[in-house]
This record gives structure tokens, sequence and C-alpha cells, in this order.
């Protein structure tokens, strides 16, 4: 029996040995796997044409702050290149202009993708070639249209954007156009068609009928509330936050959240500085903006604050925003050691706003979108290198990898899932 005492403790002592040489997971490196694992999609990245040249591209590390490398780096999977022109003239002449545009930054994107590094990247037009293409090793390009404002009064356009490889659309952008009102007519109260136009209202169908995503971040309120009374298929607010925490027209209601939740669409969540936390954000801006301005004038390079936006030509916003990393980065490092600096809107206060929509509508209706290169970017999500940050902010709070799967891109494909199928009955 002595014998067996012996047998029993040695195995007992080598069995607690063994437990004690297993290493512990820890908070980091549970992040890391969990990013690793799931599909990271990021709904919003504006981009300029300027940047898709044979000799300058994503394929290198430019000062954008999305490219193929710093995707690589940060563990960002999707990116949705934005075809944005900015509002003009209700004519036939200010149309002309902006289709050009649009066609360019449709052009700009497939020559990424099909001539200089078909290797690295590839389009894609549905979920499934969002996950064939990820599980190849390449990264994954989709196609979004901010501003219907191109499309003119041609509605055959839509249909031409989406062969294009359009899969979501918003029907105005900054100022009221031939389809929508804005939310900028929150401003001085001044309505083109209190919601939608005549026009706005086929465009949905159409839209609906051909699988485009009805994307909601810029119209105004009634006009959101008359797409979704009219929409067959889920809608979209492709770069959006929570109106109850930072009151800015950019974001969205709680009335309008809960009709997303009952429409069954999504909201990404944007690491937009403004849109997240007014008082952090409009400190830091004061004092910033002063940095950048001498930072710009030293450099002879013209600077613009985001009011001054609506008027600039296309020329002068490309411009802008072809040296505005080179300035802000500058900029930045000035600031580095200066204790008079105000804190910056963060990674934190961005999943906030994913906090309180989840607790309101629902872990299935939230998402994630950046607005890189268009203004977004917050302290520790400030370029796509930092992405794997956002999920470590999640795995802080609690979230579950099924539920991190979802905010990062579960739910935005179900959606164009869903308005694809729809299209499908429909033709």
């Amino acid at each position: 029996m002595k014998y067996f005492y012996l047998f029993f403790s040695l195995t007992l002592l080598i069995s607690c040995g063994e437990k004690k040489t297993e290493k512990t997971e820890t908070l980091e490196e549970k992040a890391q796997r969990i990013h690793d694992s799931v599909v990271t999609i990021d709904t919003h990245d504006d981009i300029n044409v300027q940047n898709f040249t044979d000799s300058i591209n994503y394929t290198q590390r430019l000062d954008t702050q999305i490219n193929l490398p710093k995707m690589e780096e940060g563990g960002l999977d999707v990116a949705w290149f934005i075809v944005y022109t900015g509002q003009d003239t209700l004519t036939t002449e200010g149309y002309a202009r902006a289709s050009e545009n649009a066609i360019s930054k449709f052009d700009a994107i497939h020559k990424l993708c099909e001539e200089i590094a078909p290797d690295q990247i590839e389009l894609a037009l549905t979920s499934d070639d969002v996950r064939r293409i990820v599980a190849s090793g390449k990264k994954v390009a989709m196609i979004g249209v901010e501003n219907a404002y191109p499309i003119g009064e041609d509605l055959s356009k839509i249909e031409e954007y989406q062969q294009r490889g359009a899969r979501y659309m918003s029907l105005a952008h900054n100022g009221h156009s031939q389809f929508s009102d804005s939310n900028t007519g929150e401003k001085d109260s001044v309505w083109l068609h209190n919601g939608l136009s005549d026009l706005g209202k086929e465009a949905v169908a159409e839209m609906n009928r051909v699988g485009i995503m009805i994307d909601v971040s810029h119209p105004s309120k009634e006009a959101m509330k008359q797409m979704i009374e009219l929409t067959k298929a889920p809608i979209i607010a492709s770069h959006s936050s929570a109106r109850a925490l930072c009151g800015h027209s950019r974001n969205l209601d709680d009335e309008q959240l809960m009709l997303i939740k009952e429409n069954g669409g999504v909201v990404q969540t944007v690491a937009f500085s403004s849109y997240l936390n007014t008082e952090k954000h409009e400190a830091r801006s004061a004092y910033m903006t002063e940095v950048y301005k001498k930072v710009a004038d030293s450099l002879d390079i013209a600077w613009y604050e985001r009011s001054q936006f609506p008027s600039l030509t296309d020329e002068q916003r490309e411009e802008f925003f072809g040296n505005y990393r080179k300035v802000m980065n500058i900029g930045k490092e000035m600031v580095e050691t200066d204790p008079n600096v105000p804190p910056a809107v963060n990674v934190s206060d961005f999943v906030d706003h994913i906090d309180y929509m989840v607790d309101l509508i629902g872990i299935d209706h939230v998402g994630i979108s950046s607005d890189f290169d268009g203004g977004g970017g917050i302290e520790g999500w400030s370029d796509a290198s930092e992405t794997f940050n956002v999920t470590l902010e999640l795995v802080k709070r609690g979230y579950t990898e099924e539920e991190i799967a979802k905010l990062w891109g579960g739910n935005l494909l179900r959606v164009l899932d869903e308005v694809q199928a729809v299209a499908k009955t429909l033709n």
C-alpha cells in the first residue's frame, strides 16, 4: 500500500509541476490571436488618384494613413476605397465635372488591383470574395461611393457604378444634392427637399434593384427616415457615431439608431475625432491648428480648416489631402514633448461609442470605420498600421472573439449579403 501512496504522490507532484509550467495567455496575446483570426474591415478610406500611379502607389509606405504596407503592419484585411466627389452646383456642367472625377477614382482603384499590385490586393464584390481573398493571403479592396452627385439625373449610372464595383453609395454629402438633403442643413435649417427628392426616391429603388447598399452617413435625418420607409433591403451608415455621446450633426441619434436596428442594418462607428468627444477634440484642435498653420507656412503649403472644405475645388481638396499627412506628422512630432498640449481623442473614446451602440441596438448592428485620409484618425488608431489597438481595446472591455468578428466585419458582410439577395428577387 505504501508503494501506491508513493506512486500517487509522485504523480500528483509531476502533474502540479506541469500545470505551473503552462504559460497563461496574456491579454495582449489573446487580443493578437483574435485579431489574426477575424476578418478586419474598415468601411471608409478616402483616396487621392495621385497615389495610384506607376511611380507613386499603395505598394509603398506613403504618408497616407492607408496603404498596403500599413495594412499589413496593422493586420487590416479589407479597405473600402471611396469614390468621393464634393457637392457643387445642381447643373449639367457640375454633374459632368463630378462624373469625370468619380470615374477617375473608379479607374484608380481598378488599376491598383489589376495592374499595380494584383499579387497583393484584389477587388471584392461579394462576401464570398472577401473571405476567399483573405484566405489567399492578399488584402481586399472594396468600393463605396460618397455622394451620388456625379450621377446627375441619369439613374442608369447607378447600375454602371455597380458594374464598376460600387457596393454602397450615399445620396448626399456636405450640401444638399439633387437626390437628398444633407445633415449640414441642421446648421441653418434650410432644406431643399424636406428629405428625399422624387429623383432620390427613385434612386433608392434602383439601388435596391442592382444590389448597392444605401449609406445614410451624410444625408439628413428626414432623408434617412424616408430611405428606411422606402427600401426593401437593410441600410448602412458607413462612418457615423452616436449623437448621445457627441452632439455632431454627422452622428446618429437614438431614434435613428433604433430605426437601423429595426431595418436590420449596421452602423459603422467612425474614428473621427470631432464625432467622438467634442470637448477633447475642440481643445486639442484649437491648439494643433496653430501648430499645423506654422508647419504649413514653413513649407509654403496651403492649409484649410474643415469649415472651408465645402468651398474648395476638387483640385484644392486633393492638394490639401496630398500634403495633409506630411503637415500633421511634423506637427505631431513637434508637440510630443510639449507639456501644454491638450490630450487627444483616443481609441478608448472610440470604443465608448461602440459600447453605447451595442448596448442600445445590439452587437449585430454595429461595425468599425476610420475615415482615413478624409480627416479620420485618432490617438492609437492614427493609421492602418495601428489597427490592432482597436481589437486590444475591445478585448480589454470583455468582448468575445465572436462579438469582435461581428464588429470588425461580420455584420457589414451580412448586410451586403442581404442587399444582394433582395436584388436577385427584384430582377
